[in-house]
């Protein structure tokens, strides 16, 4: 691979600083390589590219048609490299190498595919009747240049919601990815080069923080797809408004699981487990607060504890693991620090704790946790862990279940658990967020947009939204001649 190297408007070029990212195992906390840094004259050098190609290149100018198919050939020769993906993926955050394989590389790239059904259809031109007896000419148009900041968590995946809409739209893309998980999307520029999109399309910046805040207010970039924390969310969006640039924002979550007094402990329990541990629990739609009818909060609890035990935690590249380390030191900080905590607060440490999990002595581990008897005003209750920590809310009755749910800083995901659909469906209108499941956890279907409100941020991917964000719309009134949708 290129690590010596940045990808800059479809070519790999010198980097304009001495500066190198180290890539830390998070099992085996010993560094697994080192990439070049982007600096600021490297940013800039990536929208000059991105801001030619679009002004002037051909890329912005091709029939949807074409881009779409440019696009399935990315997609083919990204399939035939997988495997390498997803152990990259492994080494780099410690993500289990089964889960890497299924939704870190295998969802991404059937997003792909997804991606480009849902361009065939997109209303690229379309015509309307005008109330002055003019016909309006609908055109959707590229946004121009985007940049695209991710974070570790799921790396492909965001990189992916972002990137492929914005192609198919006709816009150049500058991504950045998060500096402990640089790797798979220096793959991911390896690909772009073997494919046949037109030179200054697409580039990869490495690097710190410094990077995507450099990006964010730069005056040459159109729009900002970010994903990450709040409190860096609201920055990017000071910054994007100084030169009223375009943003969107996918932020953190708090999401709660409300089981009705007729929902199934051990259903709710698998769910549950799905939904809220996958990839350590570093998920931003994690089901983290499991709200629970008090009259039968002890069923639900021994339910959930007995999943968590369950789980096979260890080295991430064994198949047979299901939590693998957190992605950093600090990260594994400040985890154990929320559950330290919880038990200060006084809510019930019901399995798990501060410990390393048993056998390991080495890596960034925390152990599966689950509290009870906890409430809602709790920091475990409210802050976003990022970690694989559950707390069990018990609650009176199916309004108060309703209140607690909404009484978050956040609006990201959220379920509801019963055996009357009808029941489940008004209570997923009462929450207030921006995706939810009944008897599920949200499942990221690609036809489906997902994003949240509140402190979760603005802005929706995936399904024709995803498309949506990257166009602008233009009405062309038109009086005299043949008209068609196609002008």
């Amino acid at each position: 691979m290129h690590h010596d190297e940045l990808f800059i408007g479809g070519a790999w070029r010198q980097p304009s600083t001495a500066e190198r990212i180290e890539v830390v195992s998070p099992h085996t906390e010993t560094v697994v390589s080192g990439v070049a840094a982007a600096g600021p004259d490297d940013v800039d050098n990536a929208v000059r590219a991105a801001r030619v190609a679009f002004d002037t290149g051909p890329w912005p100018r091709r029939e949807p048609s074409e881009r779409i198919e440019a696009v399935r050939r990315l997609a083919k020769i990204y399939g035939e490299r997988r495997a390498e993906m997803a152990e990259l993926i492994t080494a780099e955050i410690g993500a289990p190498i089964s889960f890497a394989q299924r939704a870190q590389v295998a969802l991404p790239w059937s997003m792909m595919s997804a991606f480009c059904d849902l361009a065939e259809d997109y209303p690229w031109r379309e015509a309307r009747p005008g109330m002055y007896g003019s016909d309006i000419l609908i055109r959707r148009e590229p946004v121009g240049v985007v940049a695209a900041i991710v974070p570790w968590n799921m790396p492909q995946f965001l990189i992916v919601t972002k990137l492929i809409p914005a192609l198919l739209a006709g816009c150049t893309v500058v991504i950045k990815p998060a500096q402990e998980s640089p790797l798979n999307a220096l793959l991911l520029a390896e690909l772009i080069a073997d494919s046949e999109l037109p030179h200054g399309v697409v580039s990869v910046l490495p690097g710190d923080a410094s990077v995507g805040a450099q990006l964010a207010k730069h005056p040459g970039v159109d729009k900002v797809s970010f994903t990450g924390s709040t409190n860096a969310g609201r920055a990017v969006a000071e910054a994007c408004a100084r030169n009223l640039t375009r943003v969107s924002l996918e932020l953190g979550g708090k999401s709660a699981a409300i089981a009705l007094s007729d929902a199934d402990p051990a259903a709710v329990a698998a769910g549950v487990r799905s939904a809220s541990l996958s990839n350590g629990g570093q998920i931003c739609n994690a089901l983290t607060r499991i709200l629970v009818p008090a009259g039968r909060a002890e069923d639900f609890t021994q339910a959930l504890a007995a999943e968590m035990t369950s789980l096979v935690v260890g080295d991430p590249t064994d198949s047979a693991t299901q939590v693998g380390p957190l992605v950093s030191q600090r990260q594994q900080h400040r985890v154990r620090g929320y559950i330290e905590s919880g038990i200060q607060e006084g809510a019930r440490l019901v399995t798990g704790g501060p410990d390393m999990p048993d056998g390991l002595d080495r890596g960034w581990y925390v152990r599966p946790t689950l509290f009870d008897r906890a409430d809602n005003t709790m920091r475990i209750a409210r802050e976003e862990i990022f970690g694989p920590v559950l707390t069990v809310i018990p609650y009176a009755n199916e309004d108060e279940a309703i209140t607690i749910a909404n009484d978050s800083d956040y609006g990201l995901a959220g379920s509801v658990w019963t055996d009357d659909i009808d029941r489940g469906l008004a209570v997923a209108a009462a929450i207030r967020t921006g995706t939810f499941g009944v008897n599920q956890g949200y499942p990221m279907d690609p036809f489906g947009p997902f994003g949240g409100v509140k402190g979760s941020g603005y802005g929706r991917e995936l399904g024709r939204e995803g498309i949506d964000g990257y166009t602008d719309t233009k009405s062309i009134s038109v009086t005299g001649g043949p008209k068609s949708a196609g002008s």
